[in-house]
């Protein structure tokens, strides 16, 4: 069985930080990553505000950060953490969808999933019309109607992206004002992307593919048919933790586990890194987050090697 200094959960922004800083303290440390990417990262259409990029993509700037961190430390990827057990005082096990590991410390930095709708329609017609990622979809909806359901960065960010292909895209909010940064609200009057105000999804029809949705006007109480050909939901993210609480991490109450400043969880040696903390969801912090996580774990290795002597 493999032993580690420092397994790292999930490659995203976070882990691949954590990464970086590992291997540079002359840890030896393995990232297990889930999927063959980095999940909603790779979903991000554009940046402009990460330090030293005009601005990138989500895309671009994972796979810059993916080979940086493999210079230290070898990926896994399509390798599911099931299962984090702490063996004693100095090591614990990591089971995985392959195989297992022991390690000295982890880093969890399993990030979110995109939270849905939970309406009628949602789940039969994804693929179909109904989609979570502007920059995977969005090309088949070219010159094609869309409705962008969200109001904050993600939702406002997709959608100029989307109308920027030339998809013709209407944002639904349920408030009367966005949460989005004032520069994307700029951006869409600007565009003059349509907006429907107060109102939420009901149900999403359709024959073999979406062809409209049934929107709620909370405020008006009234309910609307809107012809649409697909609906894309950005509208937040829930913690992909499921692993961390088996292992007995603290988590609050909207699931997202419970740091302190240096990034340590209730469990000595397991830390936590990125959107999976909860708090402020932008790269920078996971990449800080990540670092500090790091960091955090070399000196309490190093504490551990010194009790031994």
């Amino acid at each position: 069985m493999e032993e580690y200094d420092i397994i790292i959960v999930g490659g995203g922004p976070a882990g691949l930080t954590a990464a970086i800083y590992a291997g540079r303290q002359g840890e030896k440390a393995l990232i297990l990553e889930m999927m063959t990417g980095a999940g909603s990262g790779y979903m991000v259409p554009a940046m402009e505000n990460y330090p030293g990029f005009v601005k990138t993509s989500g895309k671009d700037l994972l796979e810059i950060m993916k080979k940086q961190a493999e210079e230290y430390v070898p990926i896994k990827n399509m390798e599911e953490v099931k299962k984090i057990v702490p063996l004693d005082d100095k090591k614990m096990e990591v089971t995985t969808s392959k195989g297992q590991y022991i390690t000295r410390s982890v880093i969890i930095s399993t990030g979110s999933r995109h939270r849905r709708l939970k309406v009628p329609g949602e789940i039969e017609f994804i693929g179909r019309g109904v989609c979570y990622c502007a920059i995977c979809d969005g090309p088949l909806y070219i010159g094609k109607r869309v409705l962008m359901i969200g109001g904050g960065n993600a939702a406002v960010q997709e959608a100029l992206f989307l109308e920027s292909m030339g998809v013709k895209v209407t944002l639904v909010h349920r408030r009367d004002e966005l949460r989005a940064e004032k520069y994307l609200q700029d951006q869409l009057k600007e565009r003059n992307i349509p907006i429907i105000w107060d109102s939420v999804v009901e149900e999403i029809k359709g024959d073999t593919m979406v062809n409209k949705a049934i929107l709620y006007n909370r405020k008006e109480d009234k309910r609307i048919e809107v012809d649409t050909d697909g609906v894309f939901v950005a509208i937040g993210v829930e913690p992909l933790n499921e692993a961390a609480i088996g292992a007995g991490v603290n988590v609050d109450k909207n699931g997202f586990i419970i740091v302190d400043k240096l990034m340590r969880t209730n469990i000595p040696r397991i830390y936590a890194a990125g959107d999976i903390t909860g708090g402020i969801n932008q790269w920078v912090v996971a990449c800080a987050e990540g670092g500090i996580a790091a960091l955090s774990a070399h000196v309490d290795i190093m504490d551990l090697d010194l009790k031994k002597t």
